[in-house]
């Protein structure tokens, strides 16, 4: 516990919030900026001593329920309450459900990446998001209900869309980073019943998986290597790039190749099939189809 820091915090959080921010009156005779220490006190259903030693430097380590009233008193933020706790010497509290509700911001920076397969994942590995070149690689996600739309699931239960698949054995460092970011996402949020079922149906139906997952490693999505299976492509192996959003705990995926290598042909050759099989126009105008797709120029995405 940082009891300096903890005070420094507690004051500076305290002077931002005004009465009108919490309805409180103002009162005519009000002669600090902010909260009185005994409004705090009142809207965390604390004693005021114990905030005044607390801002003070002096007062006991707080419980995490006594740091959640202080931060729903203060209108903490997500970023400022995990601080709260830290210097505190606490766990910040952990979301209940993996965050699947893609910022705008990377919304739009999907939309224009047009020349490379690109898509948006969960902590979980969700697909929250893809354009039309990811649908042509990877296979349709719209024709898959929300709950499939997982890499995960696609690489070790041969799940894909369209006889897509992805070879779970081609590298199996890339495997058990697999296993590691379920472990990973499990631990930040134990109580998401969605990341349950998805990590027992991989147990349940590869072998691969459950001994991964026995192994007991975590880990998270970094840039590597895919070797994919296509229908109409066949065997291409495929850069990774992973660039982390790490304020909703999700990644972007951009798929891509060397020059002059058969992966770089391959994505060629599908930036022709590829998109006119999921109707986009000559001119990348606008798309066309029934998976429920939402235009915006050349970028699509299909909500979950």
């Amino acid at each position: 516990m940082d009891k300096a820091q903890l005070a420094a915090v507690l004051r500076a959080a305290r002077a931002r919030i005004t009465p009108a921010d919490v309805g409180l009156p103002a009162g005519s005779r009000r002669q600090v900026p902010g909260l009185r220490r005994e409004e705090v006190a009142q809207l965390a259903g604390l004693g005021i001593d114990y905030v005044v030693r607390l801002e003070q430097g002096r007062g006991p380590v707080p419980s995490a329920q006594v740091l959640g009233a202080l931060a729903r008193a203060l209108r903490l933020g997500d970023d400022d309450r995990s601080t709260l706790f830290r210097l505190a010497g606490s766990a910040p509290p952990a979301a209940v459900r993996v965050p699947t509700l893609v910022p705008a911001s990377t919304q739009g920076l999907l939309d224009r990446i047009t020349g490379l397969p690109a898509l948006v994942l969960s902590a979980k590995s969700d697909v929250l998001a893809w354009n039309p070149l990811a649908a042509a690689l990877l296979g349709d996600f719209s024709a898959s209900p929300p709950a499939r739309r997982n890499l995960i699931r696609q690489r070790f239960l041969n799940a894909g869309s369209g006889g897509v698949t992805v070879d779970s054995g081609a590298d199996s460092d890339a495997a058990a980073d697999c296993a590691g970011c379920l472990r990973t996402a499990q631990a930040r949020y134990p109580a998401d019943p969605d990341l349950a079922r998805l990590i027992a149906d991989l147990r349940a139906g590869s072998t691969t998986f459950d001994r991964l997952w026995r192994a007991g490693r975590s880990g998270r999505q970094r840039s590597t290597s895919i070797t994919i299976v296509h229908p109409g492509l066949g065997r291409l192996t495929l850069d990774c790039e992973v660039l982390l959003v790490p304020e909703v705990d999700q990644s972007l995926l951009v798929y891509s190749a060397a020059p002059g290598t058969p992966g770089a042909s391959a994505l060629e050759l599908l930036r022709v099939t590829g998109l006119q099989r999921f109707g986009t126009a000559p001119d990348g105008a606008g798309l066309s189809g029934d998976g429920g797709e939402e235009r915006r120029g050349r970028g699509v995405r299909w909500g979950v």
